[in-house]
């Protein structure tokens, strides 16, 4: 189940924290988000030292289809009928910007430029929205037609310009000479200060950058996230195209190729839930590339908001001195680093127009906030072994990965009780 990525970089080894520690600026968490805030930081002259609690890129970072995109589905018109124009502008800015700064660092880590696509099988009128609100914010977008997908559409969004590229390799060249230590577990956190096995690094700022967020009794976290599976197949054999194509649909197919490969993603689901996997997946490659080998199979898992934002900032107003980067939906890659362009400025106590439109204080009164609390309520009152540590609910079996996975949290673990993915940090109990 390893990731082409995984087989095909080297990453830095690092030793584990070795005694107690002081810096300006606490990193916690390996993956993409925070290695690029320890690299920005570092460039900025600022103090800082990141922890990470297994290996580098180790966790959702290594599971992505890594595309760099200012274009997460049809999110514009989205954003312009709720909040009007501003919103959806700087939206565009701080992707737009984190894209142009992969582009600056990404030489020799298989940076790609491709246009992007966003389709529907469907839903016509929507992409037309979609087309006319991208372009009153004057991104060259245009609805296109006889797509090279091997099905009809009702046409997909096209915006040029945006790219893909070797998660891995890029991490790779960027973690080279940070003050990184691997395998070193934060066990609790307190203000200013993390304890380890290893020692206990004291800071005068944190960041929390973990994928789900550490502390359930600040910030409301526990209600404003919940976790969605995905499922990719990398196929041998299957006709190339170029370009990144995606369903507006949340359980709908994308495509992209990388080094002759397609790798064909979907069959998701809300983790805990039941959905199509790779059984779905596999059907769809038999039945439209018949011919096809596959060569490798993985999954992700996104955190997902209440109202599309990804959660980047103060970790809640109780917390000072604590940031945050969370709810990067289905874009993981490109808002990592926006995220981090965004902390480098308010861990320095800069401004930043971006700062609002990502705060983590931000309303939560929106549908999807009673969803999740009804999740967790249901699983938190149904009487079922085993239960999750981090919270208490009822752990479903996905038989196609064979884990433990929770359905109000996204908490997963292996059949026997190892942890595979937060938000708890603990192994389950026999």
């Amino acid at each position: 189940m390893d990731s082409i990525w995984q087989e095909t970089a080297h990453l830095p080894s690092f030793p584990p924290l070795d005694g107690d520690r002081s810096t300006d600026v606490l990193i916690i968490g390996g993956g993409m988000a925070g290695v690029l805030c320890a690299y920005f930081l570092k460039q900025a002259g600022v103090d800082c030292l990141l922890l990470e609690a297994t290996e580098l890129g180790g966790g959702v970072t290594q599971n992505t289809t890594a595309k760099l995109t200012a274009q997460h589905g049809l999110i514009y018109d989205k954003l312009l009928r709720r909040f009007g124009p501003n919103v959806p502008r700087l939206y565009w800015e701080a992707n737009q910007a984190a894209l142009d700064q992969y582009r600056s660092l990404c030489q020799g880590c298989e940076f790609q430029e491709q246009d992007n696509f966003v389709y529907s099988l469907d839903r016509r009128g929507a992409l037309e929205r979609e087309v006319r609100a991208l372009q009153m914010l004057n991104v060259p977008a245009e609805l296109a037609e006889d797509l090279p997908l091997p099905f009809p559409t009702a046409g997909a969004v096209r915006v040029p310009g945006q790219a893909q590229f070797h998660p891995l390799r890029f991490l790779a060249k960027i973690a080279q000479g940070l003050p990184i230590h691997t395998h070193t577990k934060v066990l609790e956190l307190k203000p200013g200060e993390a304890v380890t096995h290893h020692g206990t690094v004291r800071a005068k700022k944190i960041i929390a950058a973990t994928h789900f967020p550490l502390l359930n009794k600040h910030g409301g976290y526990f209600l404003k996230l919940y976790q969605h599976r995905s499922y990719v197949l990398a196929l041998e054999g299957a006709a190339e195209f170029p370009g990144m194509y995606v369903d507006e649909a949340e359980t709908g197919l994308s495509f992209r190729h990388y080094n002759g490969l397609l790798l064909l993603g979907g069959g998701g689901h809300r983790t805990g839930k039941k959905g199509g996997g790779w059984t779905e997946l596999s059907a769809v490659a038999r039945r439209y590339y018949p011919k096809a080998k596959i060569v490798a199979r993985w999954a992700a898992q996104d955190c997902m908001p209440l109202d599309d934002l990804p959660y980047i900032g103060l970790y809640s107003p109780r917390t000072p001195g604590l940031y945050v980067a969370t709810g990067f939906q289905k874009w993981g890659m490109t808002s990592s680093m926006a995220a981090a362009l965004l902390l480098r400025e308010l861990v320095q106590e800069k401004e930043s127009p971006y700062a609002a439109l990502f705060s983590p204080s931000r309303s939560m009164l929106r549908p999807q906030l009673l969803v999740n609390t009804l999740e967790t309520l249901v699983h938190l009152l149904t009487p079922t072994r085993p239960r999750c540590p981090h919270m208490g609910c009822s752990l479903k079996y996905n038989r196609q990965e064979h884990s433990w996975d929770c359905p109000c949290h996204g908490s997963r673990f292996a059949q026997d009780g190892r942890l595979l993915d937060g938000p708890s940090t603990d192994d389950l109990k026999r």
